[in-house]
């Protein structure tokens, strides 16, 4: 049988660094694992809508570092910083609520992502939009890839929807591929998402994009 790697994860140690960075003893780890994973599943649930990309997490001492990145930073920060000010008090009460140590300096950085077609969680975002207000899914689809393609850093793209597509009575797996997808190299910067459009009965999304290789600075000078 194959086995399924997450791109992200394959690439780890070579071009991608972790999203969450941070060095603690046996007995903290378990606290900062939950706590990262708890966080991250809250925030990308409340801020649906805002096209975010990632969350990121850094410790120090005694500081903790959430960066958000989003398409749409204004929708995140608010006027004057109010949208900033309440989501760092709802983070503090979904971990007070969790039972799990706050920090006593917690910041939240905002940073803008550009080019968001170039982007698997944000052009999946964009798919799950087009689903829920019930577009036909292969329009859908053949959009988000002529949006992704259309920019000169997307070297590839594939989406793939699973579920009852078009309301059928079985469910099943459409796919569709512009351009390549090099999976298997490991120095081939590949983003990868997965994706729900909350629908009657749900529909899953897979995002591959391919940007090109990766190559270190001496080799780029070299070239």
């Amino acid at each position: 049988m194959s086995h399924k790697v997450h791109p992200y994860a394959h690439r780890l140690p070579i071009i991608r660094d972790w999203r969450s960075r941070w060095f603690a003893k046996d007995l903290d780890y378990r606290t900062n694992l939950k706590t990262d994973i708890l966080l991250r599943e809250f925030l990308q649930k409340k801020l649906r809508g805002s096209y975010v990309d990632s969350v990121d997490m850094e410790r120090g001492r005694n500081t903790f570092r959430i960066l958000i990145k989003t398409s749409r930073p204004g929708m995140v920060i608010g006027r004057q910083g109010e949208g900033a000010i309440k989501l760092r008090q709802a983070i503090i009460q979904k971990m007070t609520k969790a039972k799990l140590p706050i920090p006593k300096d917690l910041k939240i950085d905002v940073e803008e992502v550009r080019l968001p077609e170039t982007h698997a969680s944000i052009v999946g975002q964009m798919i799950a939009e087009g689903l829920e207000k019930r577009l036909p899914f292969r329009r859908v689809m053949k959009q988000a890839i002529e949006k992704a393609a259309a920019n000169r850093n997307v070297l590839g793209i594939r989406v793939s929807l699973s579920g009852r597509l078009g309301g059928a009575d079985m469910s099943r797996r459409e796919t569709l591929m512009k351009g390549r997808l090099p999976l298997q190299t490991l120095r081939a910067d590949i983003d990868f998402a997965r994706e729900k459009a909350f629908m009657p009965y749900g529909i899953g999304i897979k995002v591959w994009i391919y940007k090109g290789e990766v190559f270190e600075k001496e080799t780029q000078k070299g070239a």
